[in-house]
């Protein structure tokens, strides 16, 4: 049974994530577990979100999902505008909540890149840096 879309095409942030997302080599848009995922090959965003961060699941609608690297993660975490997702959060993936503060764009763009770098493969990110 596929899960129910969760999400919808004016929810705030969506558009501004899918002209991050889908601006780098080969990135493309899937819904996945009702949420939309941005893929090159693997997934490296994805808009909205849950977590257990307080003991039970709660939904996380606004929010960009991204693998961070082991070294940025404890820094992310001292921003409480950061939550560790259910299901991908021991993957190595945090959530930024576009709802706890005004969001920075510029910010978002540096975190989708840096999940890009991680999950891609080598040549896209030759090709993303112009080698």
């Amino acid at each position: 049974m596929p899960h129910p879309i969760m999400f919808r095409d004016d929810d705030p942030g969506l558009a501004e994530v899918r002209e991050i997302a889908l601006g780098f080599p080969e990135a493309v848009e899937k819904v996945s577990h009702g949420r939309p995922g941005f893929f090159a090959s693997k997934m490296f965003a994805m808009y909205g979100g849950s977590t257990r961060e307080s003991g039970s699941m709660a939904t996380v609608p606004h929010c960009v999902m991204i693998k961070v690297d082991e070294s940025d993660r404890t820094a992310l975490r001292a921003d409480d505008r950061f939550f560790v997702p259910a299901y991908l959060g021991p993957s190595g993936w945090l959530g930024l909540d576009f709802d706890r503060a005004e969001v920075d764009w510029t910010e978002v763009r540096e975190l989708v890149d840096a999940s890009y770098r991680l999950v891609a493969a080598r040549r896209l990110v030759d090709q993303l840096d112009g080698v």
